[in-house]
């Protein structure tokens, strides 16, 4: 009912405005003037406006930019995200400047030199130093912002250290499936052929790496202060691994390994406390729209230090243990006492449909 009555508001007030319009249309009319012809007061009113709405159209951009600030995603958790943090200040603070000068002079232009019949342009047909101004500057300015981007970047995507964990990240639809390497820090190997409904990971079993591996599907854990590389595959179609307060973000594409690695630097109790919120976790999204569910696809991530995480590693079954367990016959409990009560029971009931 509000969004009715909101919406028919709107419509009034457009119709008012459109007759008010009309009315002083009306107006000139009966003053025998051409409503048509814009004089130089026109132009001056037009000009106050431009220069009005534009002056505010400015200032609200500064000002939503850091009335909205809070709204964003708080400091970044992993060691690589810091400097994209700072990559990202730097790259604003240079558009933020080039925004407000040059759509500070394009109000002040428009709003001065509005038209005036006694007003003569002054035409010119080359300048050298204006050329050279408006190359030099901006191509300084943008060799800045690739050479300090590239220098970030190889940062970023330098060679991993020997000391490192290594989680596999496995998308489908619609959902996430981290596998950790086991004692050995090495991934057994797996196969998109030999995926089925007891293997929907494609493990090759007959890989010793692969005994010792651990399968999580609800949540994983990371230890913080610890480089951890994760290799993405994908089962069906184009995924995108997302860790928004990690600053990382990688395709999974079927039939290829694709991979990322960072630092986390800040458990998940650290975040709550910096945020405010109880409730806070780390989480990873599907960041490709893959389907239906696209928006379901995620999975909550649990930093935390290196005992805790050791002891909840440990709580973990590895696929061998999955496996025994699976294999394991199942035992059917019977009470030796009644069974054969129920069996005479049974041989009356047959005896007595004998009889019909």
């Amino acid at each position: 009912m509000i969004s009715f009555l909101t919406f028919l508001v709107i419509v009034l007030g457009l119709i008012t405005f459109g007759r008010i319009i009309r009315i002083f249309e009306l107006s000139s009319e009966l003053r025998g003037s051409d409503v048509n012809a814009v004089t130089t007061s026109d132009n001056k009113t037009h000009s106050l406006i431009l220069l009005i709405l534009g002056s505010a159209f400015i200032f609200m951009v500064f000002y939503m930019s850091y009335a909205m600030n809070d709204k964003m995603l708080p400091a970044a958790a992993s060691e690589h995200g810091v400097a994209i943090d700072t990559l990202f200040r730097f790259n604003w603070a240079i558009l933020g400047v080039a925004f407000f000068i040059t759509h500070g002079l394009l109000v002040f232009f428009a709003a001065k030199y509005y038209f005036k019949k006694e007003h003569k342009p002054v035409f010119f047909v080359h300048s050298t130093k204006l050329e050279l101004i408006w190359t030099f500057i901006p191509a300084v300015v943008l060799s800045t912002i690739i050479v300090y981007g590239i220098s970030k970047w190889n940062q970023i995507v330098a060679p991993v250290q020997d000391d490192v964990m290594v989680i596999e990240l496995y998308a489908k639809q619609f959902d996430w499936t981290a596998r950790y390497a086991g004692d050995d820090n090495q991934l057994g190997k797996a196969s998109f052929r030999a995926i089925d409904g007891s293997n929907p990971l494609g493990i090759d079993f007959t890989d010793p790496q692969s005994l010792d591996d651990i399968l999580v599907r609800n949540e994983f854990h990371l230890p913080v202060g610890k480089e951890v590389i994760f290799k993405f595959h994908s089962r069906d179609v184009i995924h995108s691994a997302y860790m928004p307060h990690f600053r990382a973000q990688m395709n999974c594409v079927p039939g290829m390994t694709t991979s990322f690695h960072f630092k986390p630097i800040k458990t998940t109790e650290e975040m709550r406390v910096e945020t405010a919120n109880d409730k806070f976790d780390y989480i990873l999204l599907c960041n490709k729209i893959c389907g239906a569910s696209h928006f379901n696809m995620q999975m909550n991530i649990i930093v935390e230090d290196e005992t805790s995480f050791r002891q909840w590693l440990g709580s973990q079954k590895t696929i061998a243990e999955d496996r025994k367990a699976a294999a394991a016959p199942v035992e059917v409990k019977t009470d030796s006492l009644a069974a054969p009560a129920d069996s005479a029971k049974v041989h009356a009931v047959t005896a007595d449909a004998s009889k019909h």
